[in-house]
């Protein structure tokens, strides 16, 4: 059955706003109300807005574990081998489930209804985020070092190859390849991966052209750059998940349209890791790659699951990277970090950052994406998540709870 939200403002999946009633649908769908209808739930709109749910394609859920100022003032390399890896070694599946409800949690609050994840015990987050209602690309990581979930990087694709056959099986959760990167991964396993994500119909997803250094090695060990040395051996495929995207070359995007992957652009990870460069919208749009946006991991690199900030920042460092204030309105940067959205989320136009409203209501996209806004409801595959600025498909008391008490675990004898 259907909800209706009286005398509100909806913003279509074109970025066109409406005035009215509405209903939204459980299969995603909206339309006018004329007031007669039964329906599920009824509600005063006219403090409410309503648009498509944030896409979150890049993230680590598991490491709201890992403290937000864990790790801050290193360099990746130093960051991954000084602060990450030697924490990583002892985690277990309680600890994954107590971050995961944490950063499903945070993805409910700030208006995200899917993410792309790629971290340590797939299945355990799956089960996560399916109690927590919402949808998800879950991607068991796969590699050669640094890999505490298993003796190698084979046992890690034995178990994907048994969760990518049951595909289908949930309407809103999906399993992927986590490949993690070039440098963690040998050509080898690459190719394994390639391999079954062929099998199943699946997707991988991976760490690429992050750093300078990395591409430097990659050039240095194999005489190509990283996306035409996965293009080598046959890895690039329509829908791969690369994730950064930022040191690459013109000759690289046209090589990335033309096999369909999805580019996802993480500025704050790389802007706070210092990765000195940030993908090129320009370069991106030209070549008409499927740009996503993600903020990698919640506790570290990225410092949160917030889209709302992450969408601010895409497409601030574009402008000044570009010297072109014109470049990703707001609009067109909302369009790419809700792309695909079946779901709505219905934000608080009282709260203060979303005033003033402008003579015809034409500033609410520029002031949610550039000030914020509270998120009020959630409704994701006809199910409400949170109703009225409190979250009702996950205990949020109970999984900060749960989620301090797997940090003391995870660092003892470490800090």
């Amino acid at each position: 059955m259907a909800l209706r939200y009286r005398n509100t403002v909806l913003i279509d999946d074109d970025q066109k706003t409406h005035h009215g009633d509405f209903l939204i649908h459980p299969d995603g769908n909206w339309s006018l109300s004329k007031g007669d209808e039964d329906v599920q739930e009824d509600f005063d709109g006219s403090s409410r807005l309503l648009t498509r749910t944030f896409q979150n394609w890049h993230t680590h859920l598991a490491m709201q574990l890992n403290a937000r100022d864990f790790s801050d003032g290193y360099p990746l390399k130093e960051w991954l081998e000084k602060a990450i890896f030697p924490t990583e070694e002892r985690i277990s599946v309680e600890m994954v489930k107590a971050g995961s409800y944490a950063g499903a949690a945070e993805l409910i609050r700030t208006g995200s209804s899917f993410c792309a994840d790629m971290y340590f015990y797939p299945a355990t987050t799956a089960a996560v985020l399916d109690d927590a209602g919402l949808r998800g690309l879950i991607g068991g990581p796969v590699s050669d070092w640094a890999l505490p979930s298993h003796p190698d990087a084979g046992s890690a694709l034995n178990e994907l190859d048994g969760l990518l056959a049951n595909n289908g099986s949930h309407p809103r959760i999906d399993y992927a390849i986590a490949t993690h990167s070039i440098y963690l991964c040998t050509q080898e396993t690459l190719e394994q991966a390639r391999d079954l994500a062929a099998k199943h119909g699946a997707v991988c997803h991976i760490h690429v052209s992050e750093t300078r250094k990395e591409v430097a090695d990659c050039k240095a060990k194999t005489g190509l750059y990283p996306f035409e040395y996965l293009d080598s051996i046959d890895f690039l495929k329509p829908g791969t998940i690369c994730a950064h995207s930022s040191w690459v070359k013109k000759s690289e995007y046209a090589m990335m349209a033309e096999r369909g992957v999805k580019a996802v652009h993480c500025p704050s990870s790389n802007m706070k890791l210092a990765c000195g460069g940030t993908m090129s919208w320009s370069a991106v749009k030209g070549a008409g790659i499927d740009l996503r946006i993600g903020t990698d991991g919640g506790g570290s690199s990225g410092n949160g699951l917030d889209m709302r900030a992450e969408t601010k920042l895409a497409s601030l460092v574009q402008r000044h990277d570009h010297w072109d204030p014109t470049m990703m309105p707001a609009k067109e940067v909302f369009s790419i970090a809700s792309k695909g959205s079946k779901d709505w989320a219905a934000w608080n136009l009282d709260d203060i950052r979303m005033r003033p409203l402008g003579a015809s209501s034409n500033r609410h996209l520029s002031n949610l994406i550039f000030s914020g806004a509270d998120c009020l409801d959630m409704v994701v595959d006809g199910r409400m998540l949170r109703r009225d600025g409190e979250t009702i498909s996950i205990n949020e008391s109970k999984a900060i709870e749960e989620l301090d008490a797997a940090v003391s675990v995870y660092y003892e004898g470490l800090e």
